[in-house]
This record gives structure tokens, C-alpha cells and sequence, in this order.
């Protein structure tokens, strides 16, 4: 199989709890070697989050009276940079949409307030994101069908990971041997 026939792999297609893995040379600064979870996907468009993109925020930066929870904020994508979101696996607590068995999208920030004072939440059970990166209707389809991303199933394990560098070599890497050469290419092959 050569690399084109990989790059245009059809037979996973993109839905809520699905990952985006960026092809190799997906040169765009804002999505080169990222893992986006989508959490919707429809005829309105698709939404989702960059996995392994952490942002220099911590959460007193967006909301000073929560100064005492040093929680990072990840860089969720280039749309609606002052809107925050979360993934979290405490749907009793907070609600929110399951988007993986066990992981849930938004919720009562409330809720999530009183938990964190409680210490209930940490970096293993939640994850907040600013802005978000979303596909208007076919645009997504249209990206896959050029080689941009490989869709693969999302798990709960890779949201919470906290080794963000790996995240998109261990999401290349479970896709299977034959993608395997994959991992190890270089962004820029022209220079090597």
C-alpha cells in the first residue's frame, strides 16, 4: 500500500467520538500534528478538540476567582477563542453529552467550581479547552477525501494523556503496522 492509498483511507468516516489524526505533511500551523476528538458532527457542521495542543493559560487567566486551581487550559482549535469548554468522565456531577462511553462534553460550570473546591476534579477526569475547531457541512469530508486527516476511534484514555508530544504518534501508531512508517516522517521532508 502506498502512501497515497493510506492518506486516503475511507473505510472509518467521521462521527461524534471519532479522532482526526493530521496526515504527516499537513503543513497548516494550526492543525500539523494534531489529534482532534469530534464531539459533533451533522448537518450543521462539525465540532471538535485539539487533543494535544496545551495552551500557556492556566484557569485564574480566564476566571480570577477560581485563583486557587492551577488547571491548564488546552488549545481546543482557531474558532471561538473566547468561548471555554470541557471534557470530563463526571456525568452525575456536571451533565454534559456523552461522546464516548463514559466521556461527556459541557456541563454546569457551577458545578464544576464547587468540584474543584471539593477536589474532586483533576487532570484525570477533566480537560478545558479555549475555542474550538469546527467544519462547516461537507467541509470535513472534503479534507479527508484530500489526504488531510486519517479518522480512527477516539478512547477515553488518549483525551487524558498526559504526555501531549505523543499523543499523535500513539494515535498513528494504533492504526496499525502498515501505517506505522508514518510516525517517524518529518514534517518537513524537504528538509532532512
Amino acid at each position: 500500500m502506498d502512501m497515497l492509498d493510506l492518506q486516503k483511507r475511507t473505510d472509518i468516516k467521521p462521527a461524534i467520538g471519532k479522532i482526526l489524526i493530521a496526515e504527516p505533511f499537513l503543513i497548516d500551523s494550526g492543525f500539523a500534528r494534531t489529534v482532534v476528538l469530534l464531539c459533533e458532527h451533522g448537518a450543521q457542521g462539525t465540532i471538535g478538540f485539539i487533543l494535544n495542543r496545551a495552551s500557556e493559560l492556566q484557569l485564574p487567566d480566564l476566571l480570577p476567582e477560581l485563583k486557587h486551581f492551577d488547571f491548564n487550559i488546552y488549545d481546543g482549535g482557531p474558532v471561538q477563542k473566547d468561548t471555554l469548554h470541557v471534557l470530563h468522565t463526571l456525568p452525575n456531577e456536571l451533565g454534559g453529552h456523552e461522546i464516548l462511553p463514559g466521556l461527556y462534553w459541557g456541563g454546569s460550570y457551577t458545578e464544576l467550581n464547587r468540584l474543584m473546591e471539593k477536589n474532586i476534579c483533576n487532570a484525570s477526569n477533566v480537560k478545558l479547552f479555549l475555542g474550538y475547531s469546527g467544519w462547516d457541512e461537507g467541509q470535513l469530508e472534503k479534507e479527508i477525501e484530500e489526504g488531510s486527516w486519517l479518522v480512527a476511534d477516539g478512547n477515553t484514555n488518549l483525551i487524558f494523556d498526559a504526555g501531549l508530544k505523543n499523543i499523535w504518534h500513539k494515535s498513528i501508531l494504533a492504526l496499525g503496522d502498515e501505517f506505522a512508517f508514518m510516525a517517524n516522517l518529518p514534517l518537513h521532508p524537504q528538509l532532512n
